[in-house]
């Protein structure tokens, strides 16, 4: 048994804001669901899956938002991803029809029909429409680890100046993951990794023991870590933090050296949805005609110019197994040069967007799984491990209070407030004034309406709050939808607000609400008292 100088910590953040339309099925922001479980949810089950059959003992750490959970509980979401695979299918078996001119480009097309035939195998027979219980399995099994989120992901940086904000947001959190998996989470990935001071106590109060960090918020902590990112510290309110390695990150991130770069890998912008016949292609686009990507990408990075190769799923496979070595071998490398001067064994903490493997990358998961087994069977000086593992070894870390940080461009808070978003914040903080005037007002109320009305008031807050609508429209995609998500949301609390104050709640509205807005459906309004 090989005796461990350090550890390697994978983190995924697994997050999606709640997308809900059941008034129209036309809205194609509800397929960046149905793509990351094709592209990332189900592949990582599958790699999972492989290595517990293969006997490898693995870790990994996920965060699992409370939008994500709920979406991927929705019953009409499940039903209209099942209708999604059904629709690339019929468009895969016209493909093979269509490319059988070209041996390379048939063989492509039989493997997407493959692909996204044992997605809806996976989804609908082993998973019983609930990828849920999928990773839930492998916590219970002890190979996963899984985190919360904030409720919506609001950005705690901004939201901090009414605190009650961000208790509600790490409550319905820790609630929201209770419900799903049966035990209380330990640790949260802050969302955009938004560090303030002023969120320990709620961390506290809710039980969480960690949270993962920017580098830059362990390494301007105060006072200065002595061991900078390579162990965690605990701040003086008890919250011990994790911040990321800059050297595995860059590897793996980069857009000039990172791995995603390498031209054997899938070219994530070529897709038959730009490159087929207009109206070949029709039946698969949006309903008003607009191309969007289909899944269906039958090239290569190739280079750095327009001309694209046929990709090559053997060549793909041995540029993984380069980079598994290449990742492999840099820890070990890593670990040596730290462990000789550290007392405690260093930690490398590897966060990442869970998206990135699959969807922006995708032979990610592939990677994973590779990468995973080298670990658990070649001869190194490391071993994978999980937060809560670390915190129960090695208990002992100097105190020492974060900065505050993010992930954002950066590292601070422009992403999310600046000249193209700031309107939005009087509006939130506002709006969260009057929740906790609403919840100190009717604290003891009983009328079963008034209460439904409140509790929906609760979750219009958190859902104008999510931090994606912010991020979106600074980076200039698909603006005027989050944009109209926040006003939706402003609006329907404030008239929700006005009618609970007046005493004439409009029922017929509420319900219409309550339906589309179905978010959190314990939630609890006084929460915000």
């Amino acid at each position: 048994m090989k005796k461990e100088k350090g550890y390697v910590s994978f983190i995924l953040h697994a997050h999606l804001p709640f997308i809900h339309h059941p008034e129209s099925n036309k809205y194609i922001e509800e397929h960046w669901l149905f793509e990351a479980i094709s592209e990332t949810y189900i592949p990582l089950l599958l790699s999972f899956k492989k290595l517990e059959e293969e006997q490898v003992d693995f870790r990994i750490t996920m965060s699992m938002t409370p939008p994500l959970l709920s979406m991927l509980d929705n019953k009409l979401l499940q039903k209209r991803y099942i209708k999604y695979l059904e629709q690339h299918i019929e468009l895969c078996e016209k493909e093979v029809k269509r490319t059988i001119y070209d041996e390379t480009l048939n063989n492509l097309s039989k493997y997407y029909l493959d692909r996204f035939t044992n997605d809806l195998h996976t989804f609908k027979t082993v998973y019983k429409c609930n990828i849920i219980e999928g990773f839930k399995y492998f916590q219970d099994k002890g190979f996963l680890e899984i985190i919360t989120c904030g409720a919506t992901h609001g950005f705690f940086p901004i939201l901090y100046i009414n605190e009650a904000t961000v208790k509600a947001q790490i409550a319905v959190g820790v609630q929201t993951y209770e419900k799903y998996f049966g035990r209380k989470p330990r640790g949260i990935w802050l969302p955009e990794c938004g560090y303030v001071p002023e969120a320990d106590k709620y961390l506290r109060e809710f039980g969480i023991e960690y949270v993962i960090t920017e580098s830059h918020g362990i390494l301007y902590a105060n006072p200065a870590p002595v061991y900078g990112t390579f162990t965690p510290i605990v701040s003086p309110n008890g919250v011990v933090a994790f911040g990321r390695d800059i050297e595995s990150s860059r590897q793996v991130w980069s857009s000039i050296s990172g791995y995603p770069g390498d031209f054997n890998y899938r070219e994530f912008y070529r897709d038959i949805g730009y490159d087929a016949d207009y109206e070949y292609i029709k039946p698969y686009i949006t309903h008003d005609g607009v191309r969007i990507p289909t899944g269906i990408k039958y090239y290569r990075i190739t280079s750095k110019n327009e001309y694209k190769d046929y990709y090559n799923l053997q060549w793909a496979k041995d540029s993984v197994e380069k980079h598994a070595g290449h990742f492999f071998d840099s820890r070990v490398k890593q670990i040596k040069e730290l462990s000789l001067n550290m007392d405690t064994p260093p930690i490398i903490v590897c966060p990442y967007d869970a998206e990135l493997y699959g969807h922006w990358w995708y032979e990610g998961p592939y990677w994973i799984y590779i990468l995973f087994k080298k670990i658990y069977h070649d001869k190194c000086n490391f071993k994978l491990i999980n937060p809560s593992e670390y915190i129960d070894k090695y208990p002992e870390m100097q105190v020492s209070e974060p900065c505050r940080s993010s992930w954002g461009a950066n590292g601070y808070n422009e992403v999310w407030l600046n000249s193209s978003n700031d309107y939005v914040h009087r509006h939130l903080h506002k709006l969260g004034e009057q929740m906790v005037e609403l919840a100190l007002a009717f604290a003891n109320e009983t009328n079963a309406l008034k209460i439904r009305a409140l509790n929906q008031c609760a979750r219009e807050l958190l859902l104008a709050q999510s931090s994606d609508w912010l991020f979106i429209i600074t980076n200039g995609t698909m603006v005027d939808y989050a944009k109209n998500r926040i006003k939706d949301h402003v609006g329907r609390f404030s008239k929700l607000y006005e009618q609970i104050k007046s005493d004439t709640i409009d029922e017929y509205f509420l319900e219409k609400i309550e339906k589309k807005d179905c978010i959190f459906p314990e939630i609890n309004y006084k929460i915000y008292g």
